[in-house]
């Protein structure tokens, strides 16, 4: 094991509203640094470096195994429709072309198509979900020629079939050490850095894939693992800003309460932000946050109509999404509304009533998506199929969405006008702001500075 070299290259070059660290790579570095200390790991970025370099790196280190991590299929961006695919084919071909290493792909956007994605790109080996231990496991076996078929997550060719190993067990105990200059790079051009404290989401909201991607037994990670890397963030590099990746922060809030006192106690004065729902929160967690550092939160809310959270198969309502709002407002929290207009089940009725109901709340910001992507394993994709939005075996890679036939996307910007409160498009260019800001040298999400 002592000569055998990986490079971890992170795809993602999508950076709007501004470049996200790529997490999952520094959770496999930390993880195989402790575990298989006898390889040799190399990290690339593509946010900030080109083909050329990561080609010069391939002829230079000459990998055995080259890891490649897919966040994001397309931009999400109905105006845009921006697919990510023709990238990823390239960085696998450039991979083929300039090394012999053994590609092995995942990343959350592989987790959501892993047989299509895999039959795609042709790489040697995906994993879906988790990836530390299956990654182990995989190098491991090819090392010493054993059997590597069972291994969990594991997305391989068997006599010609594509198959997608089932996962059974969920990984417990990561840890995380983030790489040096990914760090710098990342402070400077987004203002915080990313860190998870669970993985797992209990909800089945009938778009999401969370539960496709991270399952939906929620497993709380080592509080004391997370103040340790946030001491050290603070210490070593006087980063004072980070986000909370969960799929939803306030589940379980046991753990919550527990990692909030140890941040009390480690007096770091970091500010932190996290994705929230309504469910499963009040005034008395929100204080102790606030306590333990949270400076806003970022909803994901949907729609303010209880017709369109109830088709959504969302846990909670209006009213909920009112009071707790205001909890916010008087706590001095920050916080945004992530919506969705023109969805499945969506009227001109509805439309209407999440507008109105967006006059109500104070203090915020309105980001909406428009229509809803549809991806494979959701509920969604069943209604798309019945509905013959889509057929049954089309294989939606490329950006699809569901658009209600009722709404006329054209009227949603003067509709959100109106309300006199602050909504941004998907359409919107604000990076120049964005960058000006930057160079100011403010941090967290920017957005509370639009706050209407």
């Amino acid at each position: 094991m002592g000569n055998k070299k990986l490079i971890l290259a992170s795809a993602n070059r999508h950076a709007e509203p501004y470049p996200v660290y790529p997490l999952g790579i520094s959770y496999l570095n930390s993880f195989l640094a402790s575990e298989m200390p006898g390889l040799k790991v190399y990290v690339f970025d593509f946010m900030n470096r080109s083909y050329d370099e990561y080609v010069r790196m391939l002829k230079e280190i000459k990998p055995d195994y080259a890891g490649i991590s897919f966040r994001n299929i397309d931009d999400v961006n109905i105006y845009r429709k921006e697919s990510f695919i023709n990238h990823y084919k390239k960085i696998i071909s450039l991979t083929r072309e300039n090394s012999d290493a053994v590609i092995v792909i995942g990343g959350s956007g592989f987790s959501i198509y892993p047989k299509l994605l895999y039959e795609a790109l042709e790489p040697d080996f995906g994993i879906y979900g988790e990836g530390e231990t299956s990654l182990q496991q995989l190098i491991t076996a090819l090392d010493n020629g054993e059997d590597h078929k069972s291994i969990e997550g594991l997305v391989h060719r068997n006599d010609g079939a594509i198959i997608a190993n089932r996962r059974g067990t969920h990984f417990r105990t990561p840890v995380l050490k983030f790489d040096d200059d990914l760090t710098d790079y990342y402070w400077q051009n987004s203002g915080m850095l990313n860190i998870q404290t669970k993985r797992g989401c209990p909800y089945s909201c009938i778009y999401c894939t969370y539960p496709l991607i991270e399952g939906h037994r929620v497993r709380t990670l080592d509080p004391d693992q997370i103040v340790k890397t946030l001491t050290e963030l603070y210490r070593q590099k006087k980063i004072d800003y980070v986000f909370f990746t969960d799929s939803i922060f306030n589940i379980s809030n046991e753990f919550n309460y527990e990692l909030a006192d140890r941040l009390i106690a480690a007096d770091l004065n970091i500010k932190w932000g996290a994705y929230f729902n309504f469910t499963n929160i009040d005034r008395n967690l929100l204080e102790r946050m606030k306590q333990a550092g949270l400076k806003h939160i970022e909803f994901g809310t949907d729609s303010i109509s209880d017709e369109i959270l109830e088709k959504w198969n969302k846990p909670f309502r209006v009213e909920d999404i009112l009071r707790i709002s205001d909890y916010c407002t008087e706590l001095d929290i920050d916080f945004a509304h992530f919506l969705i207009l023109g969805g499945y089940g969506e009227s001109v009725k509805t439309l209407t009533e999440t507008f109105e109901n967006s006059k109500r709340i104070t203090r915020s910001v309105f980001f909406p998506f428009i229509g809803m992507r549809i991806y494979p394993g959701t509920r969604l994709h069943e209604i798309a199929i019945a509905e013959k939005v889509v057929g049954e075996n089309d294989p939606i890679l490329e950006p699809v969405y569901y658009v209600s036939k009722d709404i006329d996307i054209d009227s949603l910007k003067p509709m959100a006008k109106a309300t006199g409160k602050a909504w941004i498009f998907p359409d919107d260019d604000l990076g120049d702001v964005m960058k000006r800001m930057r160079e100011r040298n403010k941090k967290g999400p920017l957005w509370e500075y639009l706050v209407k």
